[in-house]
């Protein structure tokens, strides 16, 4: 969790800092733009990355995620200029995407799928932290000690985070043996229909969520005309949903089964879309509405990562890698017809993320036919 919210707050902070970054390196925002487009396209390659902790072991793909994210961040600190800023947000993006597949295949491997919901739901609280916990601080030491200051608390962590790994992570000398090759590993995992329908329901849920998540700025802004107080209630909001669905996901998935709990997420969430039309009247009640939304997002993404670790076992890191470039996919598909769709209203873009849901709920059905 820990490690993961350093990744997390490297990853966010990008965000709200843009304004910042761009006038400290002295480039326009359009460059540090690109630079982001550039750190997106990192995550096609998750799978190839990914796959490596199944040939070579889990501890390997852990250290290897946690390394390149740690060269990316001293290039900033030691070379603290444009090239090194966007040469540090790809390699801490691709140390993420070989980080985080190689730690949930091996939570996979030891925690049994009873009790995998609760443990994976604990690792992904990084993320909410990193917009509550992480983005704030790395504020506060941008404002006393300059742009370059959270980079090096990310440094100090990630090197500390590495000996940790190395210290209580036993070598899984079983995986390191195997000959199984990418390939060979993703050939297994497209012939095997349950990890077909289980990466197309993140597709969708995926591109659900993001019709709505990349324009509610614009509704905002359009509704009530105060940007910058909405937008920052919002970020708030979200973080907290986001801390709620992780929260509902460890006390409630392994109870009631992780793949009813992803159907219950999409039913949840096109409900709470549809109600954010109507409580969309006022800044507390469109706050209160996006509330909804994110929480039951949240805890439907969440509950499909122990899902999906259980689905092909013996190659569990190169799906849990793809799963990683299906999300990405859908949020692409997502924000390709966001824009468009909300030219309609935001009705249009509820009906849009309804209408994702309800195939990703078809598609989990398929599911608890074929595999559970």
């Amino acid at each position: 969790m820990l490690i993961r919210m350093v990744f997390n707050t490297t990853y966010r902070m990008v965000y709200p800092f843009l304004p910042i970054f761009s006038k400290a390196l002295g480039v326009d925002i359009s460059m540090l733009s690109l630079t982001i487009t550039a750190r997106s396209i990192i995550g096609a390659f998750g799978p190839f990355l990914g796959s490596l902790a199944d040939r070579r072991g889990r501890k390997v793909g852990m250290l290897l995620g946690l390394s390149v994210y740690t060269v990316g961040v001293t290039l900033v600190v030691f070379f603290p200029t444009f090239i090194a800023f966007a040469c540090a947000l790809v390699l801490t993006t691709l140390g993420k995407y070989i980080f985080d597949p190689a730690m949930q295949a091996y939570l996979g491997d030891r925690v049994p799928y009873e009790r995998r919901g609760f443990a994976l739901a604990i690792t992904e609280i990084g993320w909410s932290l990193s917009f509550i916990v992480g983005v704030p601080l790395s504020a506060f030491l941008i404002a006393r000690f300059g742009w370059v200051s959270p980079f090096w608390m990310f440094l100090f962590f990630s090197g500390l985070m590495i000996g940790v790994i190395s210290l209580i992570i036993r070598s899984d000398s079983r995986k390191a043996n195997s000959q199984a090759g990418f390939i060979k590993n993703t050939r297994e995992i497209f012939r095997y229909l349950p990890a077909i329908l289980g990466l197309s329901i993140g597709i969708f849920a995926s591109a659900a969520n993001e019709v709505v998540n990349l324009v509610f700025g614009i509704w905002l802004e359009d509704s009530f005309g105060l940007k910058l107080l909405a937008l920052g209630g919002a970020s708030a909001v979200i973080g907290f949903a986001e801390l709620g669905g992780e929260s509902l996901v460890g006390v409630f998935t392994d109870r009631i089964g992780k793949v009813r709990s992803v159907g219950i997420g999409l039913i949840m969430n096109s409900l709470a879309a549809i109600v954010l039309i109507f409580l969309g009247k006022s800044i507390s009640g469109a706050l209160l509405g996006l509330f909804l939304f994110y929480i039951t997002f949240e805890f439907t993404l969440v509950a499909s990562i122990p899902m999906m670790t259980e689905i092909v076992p013996e190659t569990r890191a190169t799906l849990m890698a793809f799963n990683v470039a299906a999300l990405s996919l859908g949020r692409a598909i997502g924000a390709s017809v966001a824009t468009p769709i909300y030219a309609f209203g935001l009705i249009a873009s509820v009906l849009a993320a309804v209408f994702f849901n309800i195939i990703a709920f078809v598609v989990s059905r398929l599911l608890v036919r074929y595999h559970v």
